[in-house]
């Protein structure tokens, strides 16, 4: 069996196509620079740039894979959260393949598709715990299953890429900030600035990063003449510093929040082995190492996905919408893309 996935709920056009034995037969990704100017995604930019492309991206999707769409069982597509133009772009896309070539279509989660993407290529079972962290979300939540979310946390402000994003572009370091954070970081020293951890030592899963921000603002504006961002004068050393503290600062918030949600996780589903992380931080090393580290200290197994496969991609829709169509599942072509699609309904926020 084959499914053919789109992604393009953000500034990736992307499709990719997979077996039900785990194999990523082909994915391809059309990432977008034109955002790079305005310091972030201009949605009517992107929107305009996944219909210049999906369809381009479909093709070379197929040719990679050598197959024909009469070689597919199902075709899936991010049908939300997202921007919703972009959204639209790949979901008429994918109902438009379902409808000619007599194919189910399958409305996939875009957070429930990284979420099970390091379940492509690896044994990880559920339940397992999640961590969830991207430039716009940011959860711990359970996988109980199959578009079976229990959410034990999520951040009440800024997410962690959008945080180190935002951090970056202060440092004038540009968009996206997250690799050259982690770059900058290497160098520096962890311990020159003191960041707060924000809700650390407090009970429950919950995030903040905006105090966190709003430190590194601080720090950046003490080399202003006159006490603005605009002016301050940084030198590479101090770049360095920074990342390395605003980087120690987060990995630690993250790292405190999850030992929390372990407990609940190990209290309610005792059989569960491993703690995955997933989104586009997920492709952040020394985040990689710390939860390793933490997973190991609490008897359980750290798995991820591919460093290629972390950030928006097609593989992670169409593998989805594989797991999806092996329990039967598939959407009418009447479904409305969804701006706003929680993983646990039944969470409060």
């Amino acid at each position: 069996m084959l499914v053919l996935g789109i992604e393009s709920s953000c500034d990736e056009t992307a499709a990719a196509i997979v077996d039900d034995k785990k194999n990523l037969l082909s994915s391809v990704v059309f990432s977008q620079t034109e955002h790079q100017a305005f310091g972030g995604v201009v949605p009517e930019i992107a929107a305009r740039a996944h219909l210049e492309q999906v369809g381009f991206i479909v093709r070379e999707a197929l040719k990679r894979a050598n197959v024909g769409f009469k070689d597919l069982s199902a075709v899936a597509a991010s049908a939300g959260p997202g921007l919703i133009g972009g959204v639209i772009v790949g979901v008429m896309t994918a109902k438009a393949i379902a409808a000619v070539h007599d194919l189910p279509f399958i409305a996939v989660n875009h957070l429930e598709a990284h979420a099970l993407t390091a379940r492509l290529g690896q044994d990880v079972p559920f339940p397992y715990l999640l961590l969830l962290t991207s430039g716009g979300h940011c959860q711990i939540l359970i996988a109980e299953g199959i578009g079976k979310f229990k959410k034990l946390g999520a951040t009440i402000d800024d997410a962690a890429g959008e945080a180190f994003d935002k951090a970056a572009k202060m440092m004038g370091l540009g968009y996206p900030g997250g690799p050259k954070i982690e770059q900058h970081a290497l160098k520096g020293d962890p311990a020159r600035f003191d960041f707060p951890r924000p809700m650390v030592g407090k009970p429950g899963c919950d995030l903040s990063f905006s105090g966190l921000k709003t430190a590194v603002r601080r720090a950046v504006e003490s080399f202003s003449p006159d006490g603005t961002i605009e002016r301050a004068v940084l030198t590479e050393k101090d770049i360095d510093d920074l990342c390395a503290c605003f980087q120690r600062a987060v990995l630690e918030t993250l790292c405190s929040r999850l030992k929390n949600g372990i407990k609940v996780f190990k209290r309610q589903y005792p059989e569960g082995t491993h703690l995955v992380v997933a989104g586009g931080v997920a492709a952040n090393r020394a985040l990689r190492g710390a939860l390793e580290n933490l997973a190991e200290k609490h008897k359980l197994k750290f798995a991820a996905a591919p460093m290629n496969l972390c950030t928006d991609n097609g593989a992670m829709v169409a593998w989805a919408g594989m797991e999806h169509f092996l329990t039967g599942d598939s959407d009418p072509l009447d479904f409305s893309p969804r701006p706003r699609w929680a993983l646990d309904p039944t969470a409060k926020r």
